[in-house]
């Protein structure tokens, strides 16, 4: 796999950043609108449901993002009109990302304080919503954190999962551009993995990158050990990514310190591949990790500079090579999301939500907020 690819530089020179709309949030607007800014803000990979629409969204956001490429630059943003990897996440069994909340509204006493509605994340719960004439889970903006789930007084909701079909990989690698697979499994499911490998496989060689997520366990090296026998040899680029928490990372600063940890960990058992951090993930994250000297100190930046050391002495799983972010992404921009939401054009009485780029302030403000979480560690490279 070539190396050209200015997502795969950004794996070697360890300022990788990627971008998880969720494996299972399937808003179409908010998935076009995180995509148009976090792309011009510099992003270097696009993570989104295995969902054909979903894969669309993101996809007309890529080339309207080649559009401001220019304005970009001349705002001090360094995107130059190069797209991130498009990345679709798969299952090869129960998951948390795999999965939607969900309960009969009916069976909520008038009088509960809702607090499933105050702690969604995605603003994925209402009640008697006016605009949309409904009660209960906007099925769409949920991507299963399961945090309503806790704080029902009655113990009414609950989770409805999901799995990837085999089946539907190909057509999506083959016919709709996707760049990258990642594959979320768990410890002690080798056979549940090989099961879906083999339905990818014959359309591996086409992949730019492909990502394995696992969250800690009991042998846990072993396991990826066994699943890196299983799918080398590999021409495409292997991630491997580390989910410390879950979807946790808007929750507070700590959150990181699960995902640095397991970071650690997957470092320690030398793999093949890069090391890219995920699950908790947020402002404090990349602050944690040059602390403890965990990101490449020195490599040829993007202008060109020389550090420390020169890449091609550093192997790539001898340090942190990117960060994921998630929840705290997405929750960052979503007041900028809101907006943008609650604004509606008239056009022969049919009404359309207004596009990201339509809006001249509200995009610039979305890719600046972008940029302030892309920059942490695209900068380190800018000495």
């Amino acid at each position: 796999m070539t190396d050209l690819f200015v997502p795969l530089q950004s794996l070697k020179q360890g300022d990788w950043f990627k971008l998880i709309c969720g494996a299972s949030f399937q808003h179409l607007p908010a998935v076009r609108s995180l995509t148009l800014a976090y792309t011009l803000a510099g992003a270097d990979c696009i993570d989104v449901a295995a969902d054909p629409a979903v894969i669309a969204a993101a996809q007309v956001a890529l080339q309207v993002a080649k559009t401001f490429a220019r304005d970009a630059q001349k705002r001090g943003f360094d995107y130059k009109g190069n797209s991130p990897f498009l990345m679709v996440s798969l299952n090869d069994g129960e998951d948390p990302h795999f999965r939607k909340a969900e309960f009969n509204p009916t069976e909520c006493p008038t009088d509960c304080p809702r607090p499933c509605e105050r702690i969604c994340p995605a603003q994925a719960i209402v009640f008697n919503s006016i605009k949309k004439d409904f009660s209960g889970v906007l099925s769409q903006k949920c991507y299963g954190c399961g945090r309503c789930i806790p704080v029902c007084p009655y113990s009414i909701i609950y989770t409805s999962s999901y799995m990837s079909t085999p089946g539907a990989i190909a057509p999506l690698v083959m016919s709709t551009g996707v760049d990258a697979v990642e594959i979320h499994t768990k410890v002690g499911r080798l056979a549940e993995f090989e099961q879906l490998w083999q339905a990818i496989s014959p359309w591996a060689d086409q992949l730019k990158l492909l990502a394995i997520s696992c969250p800690d366990g009991e042998g846990m090296t072993d396991y990826l050990r066994a699943i890196y026998d299983l799918i080398a040899p590999l021409k495409s680029a292997l991630i491997w990514q580390t989910d410390g928490r879950p979807m946790s990372g808007d929750i507070g600063d700590g959150t990181t310190i699960a995902a640095v940890k397991l970071g650690q960990k997957v470092l320690a058992a030398k793999l093949p591949g890069y090391v890219q951090l995920a699950g908790g993930t947020n402002s404090y994250t990349v602050a944690k990790l040059k602390a403890m000297g965990l990101l490449k100190g020195g490599g040829q930046g993007r202008g060109g500079r020389q550090g420390r050391s020169p890449l091609s002495s550093l192997s790539p799983s001898c340090s942190i090579s990117g960060v994921a972010y998630g929840s705290y992404a997405r929750v960052l921009l979503s007041p900028i999301l809101e907006q943008l939401e609650n604004k509606e054009v008239s056009n022969t009485n049919v009404k359309a939500t207004i596009c990201l780029e339509e809006d001249d302030t509200l995009l610039w403000q979305a890719v600046e907020l972008a940029h302030s979480l892309v920059s942490q560690i695209k900068s380190q490279q800018e000495r």
